[in-house]
């Protein structure tokens, strides 16, 4: 502890017990001791003034003991500041108290040791010195707060009526007859200064209980004293000393007691009602006076008469204050009555009484006006009979956890107005049956059916798509999140939308997404949710199991793909769905899966259903990580040639090369054309990669032409780069620029897509061969259709694939027959491709097939292992 904490601490500590109302041992001591000397005095067997000297001394010394012993752990005197004044005021009062209880136990001890004629003048200076110190010690007490000024009257009316009663008493207590001079007077003239001792000790004994005890105890004690001179000087007997001892003895306990509260900062007591002796106590010491009078000598004598009536006035001024302050307190509750019932009347709550039963027992007048319920309606009935059956069992149980102790939460139920119908409300419950006022549950009820009503519309609207009036994404990850554990998630992309709404205008899209939402929702059912997640992205819920949903998907897609009819004529949309189980994943996990497996689904052609799976999310991922890492690859040098040879089947020399363009990735490693290619076209980079391998292809052809190996090199050309207009002239700059001839170059096409605009493709694939650049259709299939296109295209190569001679049947000899005559024909050269075996490349060689391409021939290698592989022939044809 620092010392800037000591100084704040209490510097006098009194033990005190709240709680125990038992005096401590040494005062129970020394107050047995004093009844023992009293009873053994009065018995005979010690001097009266000695016991009276030995009492008085008993309770001096012991209450000095305990004044001084609070001034002793007072400790180093505190810094300067507010709290040290106070506790060194303190600390002056505590003195002056030990003083006075000093010289008044003195007082008490002198009588037995000085001459009787002597004794009164003692006493009389031993009062009026205890009463100085205790005046002095009561001067210095802390000023409490002033208070009104009807109370201040009421207080002195209280003291004046208090001092008259306690003269009246002192006069008609004196023995009757000639009493020395002086004695009457002095006797009325006390009761002055204990009646202000009384009065403030009555005042202060709930607010300032230490004060109101010092106080108390200095009253007692100069009662005391002045008893014990006014019997020195009538001469009584020595034994009427003994009536001095119980004041003076309570009086200096009393004052040190008061002290230890004073030390400890003299904490108020607990609120309590107002005591009757502020009241009655005048009247009680009056009336005891004047029977004592009565019953030891009689009638009452005029001036005792005339001093008993002064008693009435202030007694009488004190019931009128008394009428007064009711008639204001009576007026005061009237206006708070007439508040609290405004504001009941005028508020928007309905406010309940309920007994222990839960019947109620009074209801506010706003009643009639927010509820339409009239007093015979609701009272000496049961609370659960105005509310909702549903709201009965929970409304029931909350008010019995009220009752039983439970903290009350919020009531929420419907209550039965008057016309009938039901309320939504909230209450709050309050347990007044503590309150003497109350003695009941409070409910506060309050209407609240129309912020209800505003909170589903405002729920609604947020979580409904106002196009579709299906749920939104919100909604939707609302429904995952609350429970959902078993069904799947479905996620459908219905791609074109966007066209319709360049073609058509937006009012047509959006009539595109409505009959959509119709659909989806006639195919799911009333137990699965449909939600709108974006402009043409919608999400199924269903509870079905994996391959029902997966049925259901199927449903969907067949569905969507119906024509969509609109005023300009009907249009067809796609579709692409991906499918996710709702296992233990959170709902925004459960929603990225199925869009994962959507856009598997959109990649790999667009209507169809893909189900997610851990291998499908390895893709997208690294299909996400192909497409972030791909722009800028062939600037930073990451693109590479491989080429494959192409060998004559008649003779097994190599007479050609097609170039295969790798990605040497250093985040992701070697990446095949079979993945590069997708990826380019879908990030619009197809025709910078096609530029930059039929450049390094040209330049390789050049590099090996200049070292004496006459090659073809086939280049793969994708249709969105044949269709080009400068595609054609950006082939003619790039053989100039190496100074390849045309014929070196073999541009291949592949089949399936050669097909999309065949006009354009003849004007492209004419405007090659007039640069002496070959033609290879590639990936050709023996179909009808396929065979058809061989009329029209200008080809110089035919690519088959091995299934094409694979087969040892006679419907395929059949088959590879006419596809070698038709080449033969045209004029074109059969090349097999994917050749794996040597069984393939036997039947290829003896079916007429010229050339042959394939890892059972060579395998693709890097330009200087190709020149290596051609160093093993000693020629080369074309």
């Amino acid at each position: 502890m620092s010392p800037s904490t000591k100084a704040t601490t209490v510097p006098f500590a009194y033990p005190r017990r709240e709680t125990d109302h038992r005096p401590p041992l040494p005062e129970a001591v020394v107050l047995a001791v004093a009844a023992l000397l009293l009873l053994t005095s009065a018995a005979g067997l010690v001097p009266p003034l000695s016991a009276v000297a030995l009492a008085g001394a008993a309770g001096a010394v012991l209450a000095g003991v305990r004044l001084s012993g609070l001034v002793a752990r007072g400790g180093a005197p505190p810094p300067a500041g507010r709290l040290a004044r106070r506790r060194a005021v303190r600390r002056r009062v505590v003195w002056l108290l030990d003083a006075a209880v000093a010289t008044a136990g003195l007082t008490t001890a002198l009588p037995a040791l000085v001459a009787p004629a002597h004794r009164p003048a003692v006493v009389a200076g031993g009062l009026a010195l205890t009463g100085l110190l205790h005046a002095g010690a009561l001067i210095l007490l802390p000023a409490r707060a002033r208070p009104a000024r009807r109370v201040r009257l009421r207080r002195a009316v209280d003291v004046l009526s208090l001092g008259v009663s306690l003269a009246f008493a002192g006069w008609v207590l004196l023995p009757p007859g000639e009493l020395p001079p002086g004695v009457r007077e002095l006797t009325v003239a006390g009761a002055a200064p204990l009646a202000v001792l009384a009065g403030g000790a009555l005042a202060d004994r709930r607010h300032r209980p230490g004060a109101a005890l010092c106080r108390a105890g200095a009253a007692a004690t100069l009662l005391g004293l002045g008893a014990l001179l006014v019997l020195l000087v009538l001469r009584a007997p020595d034994r009427a000393a003994l009536l001095a001892v119980p004041p003076v003895l309570a009086g200096a306990l009393a004052v040190a007691a008061g002290a230890g509260r004073l030390a400890g900062g003299d904490p108020p007591r607990p609120a309590a009602g107002r005591g009757w002796p502020v009241v009655a106590a005048p009247a009680a010491v009056a009336t005891l006076a004047a029977g004592w009078h009565a019953w030891v000598v009689g009638e009452l004598d005029r001036p005792a008469v005339l001093l008993g009536l002064t008693v009435i006035p202030p007694l009488v001024a004190r019931d009128l204050l008394a009428a007064t302050d009711a008639r204001r307190h009576a007026e005061r509750l009237r206006a708070q009555e007439a508040r609290f019932r405004a504001l009941v009347s005028g508020g928007h709550d309905l406010v309940l009484l309920l007994d222990e039963t839960l019947r109620v027992r009074w209801q506010s007048p706003a009643a009639a006006r927010l509820f339409g319920l009239t007093d015979a309606d609701v009272l000496d009935r049961p609370v659960t009979d105005l509310l909702h059956p549903a709201d009965v069992p929970r409304a029931a149980e909350l008010l019995a956890g009220v009752l039983a102790g439970t903290p009350p939460p919020l009531l929420t139920a419907r209550l039965r107005g008057g016309d009938g119908g039901w309320r939504e409300t909230e209450s709050t419950v309050t347990d007044q049956r503590g309150v003497a006022e109350v003695g009941a549950l409070v409910l506060h009820m309050r209407d609240v059916g129309e912020r209800r009503r505003l909170e589903r519309a405002v729920h609604r609207f947020a979580a409904t798509d106002q196009l579709t009036g299906l749920a939104n994404r919100v909604e939707l990850l609302r429904a995952l999140a609350a429970g959902r554990r078993t069904g799947a998630l479905l996620v459908v992309d219905l791609h074109g939308v966007g066209g319709v709404n360049d073609t058509s205008g937006r009012a047509a899209g959006d009539a595109v997404l409505v009959q959509a939402a119709d659909r989806l929702r006639s195919a799911v059912g009333p137990d699965g949710l449909v939600a709108r997640l974006a402009a043409s992205e919608f999400a199924v819920v269903t509870t079905a199991g994996p391959v029902l949903a997966y049925a259901l998907g199927t449903r969907l897609l067949t569905a969507l793909a119906e024509p969509y009819p609109l005023p300009g004529g009907a249009v067809r949309l796609a579709a692409s769905i991906g499918l996710a189980e709702l296992v233990d994943a959170g709902p925004e996990d459960v929603l990225r899966q199925a869009d994962l497996a959507r856009r598997r689904a959109t990649q790999l052609g667009r209507n169809r259903l893909e189900w997610y799976d851990g291998y499908l999310e390895e893709q997208l991922v690294r299909r996400l990580d192909l497409e972030r890492e791909l722009p800028g690859a062939a600037t930073r040098g990451e693109l590479d040639l491989v080429y494959q040879p192409v060998l004559g089947l008649a003779d097994g020399c190599p007479v050609g090369t097609e170039a295969l363009v790798r990605w040497r990735s250093p985040a992701l490693g070697t990446v095949l054309p079979a993945e590069l290619l997708p990826v380019a076209a879908d990030l619009g980079l197809a025709g910078e990669l096609g530029r930059w391998v039929l450049g390094r292809a040209c330049r390789q052809l050049a590099d090996w032409a200049e070292a004496g190996s006459p090659l073809w090199m086939a280049v793969n050309v994708t249709p969105a780069e044949l269709a080009g207009a400068d595609f054609v002239e950006r082939t003619a700059a790039v053989l100039a620029e190496h100074g390849v001839p045309g014929e070196r170059l073999v541009i291949e096409v592949a089949e399936p897509l050669s097909a999309a605009d065949p006009a354009a493709v003849v004007a492209r694939l004419a405007g090659l061969r007039s640069l002496g650049v070959r033609i290879a259709l590639d990936d050709f299939r023996a179909e009808h259709a396929s065979l058809a296109q061989l009329r029209r295209l200008p080809i110089d190569l035919l690519k088959v694939d091995p299934d094409v001679v694979g087969g040892a049947d006679d419907r395929q000899r059949v088959l590879l027959d006419v596809v070698v005559s038709l080449a033969d024909r045209l004029g074109a050269a059969v090349t097999v491709e994917r050749l794996e075996s040597p069984a393939q490349v036997e039947r290829a060689r003896r079916a007429g097939c010229r050339y042959g391409q394939g890892f059972a021939l060579a395998r693709p290698a890097t330009a200087e292992r190709v020149e290596a592989y051609l160093e093993e022939f000693p020629s080369t044809s074309r």
